[in-house]
């Protein structure tokens, strides 16, 4: 007789310090509830938000394991073991949908091995809701997490994304560490032709939120002040 597996629950979280059910649906809160078990990219914002939308749950009772780039890769067949014995856990991401651009995807795939049945939750993604807000091409689009830091690798990289984009009709997304975007912006203004797209999507779901397409020519003449604030961009050269 076969023993009957848990499942892995990927659980959404908000995009910045909204109450989560302004933006998350109740299933969130309610398979939290029902869960002691979960894999969380930072221990302490993971509790933070678990206290938070279920303001009920123990903490002394989460059994927490910490996935990050610093995780040792032979770790992870022990974070889905409650798994095999049965127990549902729940794979937890820092900033919105777990395993996009984001290290749960390693454990989805483990999961998948060991036949767990992976259960994906619906909750805000930037990348899908800046392109749904972009007025690009949500047809053929692809991710590119960050780009060089290196100014000359980033230029060449912005330029073949916009070549390809051009060539393939397809929207190019990438992202930058907060702090950089205000240079990563004037970077695209110097290297990219003054007819290309450019979308700026930040704050996502904040109060604060900010989404702007224009072409490189207008960001030129009235730019915008990202500094600190988690944003995306998208190019689209036609």
């Amino acid at each position: 007789m076969t023993n009957k597996l848990g499942k892995l629950y990927l659980i959404p979280t908000t995009l910045g310090d909204n109450y989560p059910l302004e933006v998350l649906p109740i299933t969130v809160k309610n398979t939290i509830e029902k869960l002691d078990t979960f894999i969380v990219e930072n221990e302490k914002s993971a509790r933070r938000f678990i206290k938070k939308i279920t303001p009920s749950k123990k903490q002394s009772e989460l059994k927490l394991y910490v996935l990050n780039k610093h995780t040792d890769p032979s770790e992870l067949p022990t974070f889905i073991e409650s798994c095999l014995k049965g127990l549902d856990i729940g794979l937890l991401s820092e900033a919105g949908c777990p395993a996009i651009a984001d290290p749960g995807a390693d454990i989805v795939g483990l999961a998948h091995k060991e036949n767990i049945q992976v259960i994906p939750l619906v909750g805000p993604s930037s990348i899908i809701m800046a392109l749904m807000a972009s007025g690009m091409n949500g047809q053929s689009f692809a991710f590119n997490g960050y780009l060089p830091i290196d100014k000359n690798a980033r230029k060449s990289e912005l330029l073949r994304l916009e070549k390809l984009s051009q060539q393939q009709n397809q929207s190019q997304l990438f992202i930058e560490t907060p702090y950089r975007n205000n240079a990563m912006l004037e970077d695209i203004c110097k290297t990219l032709n003054d007819n290309t797209l450019v979308c700026v999507a930040c704050d996502i779901t904040l109060p604060t939120e900010y989404i702007k397409t224009k072409t490189v020519r207008n960001w030129k003449k009235n730019s915008a002040d990202l500094h600190k604030r988690p944003a995306l961009f998208i190019i689209h050269k036609n």
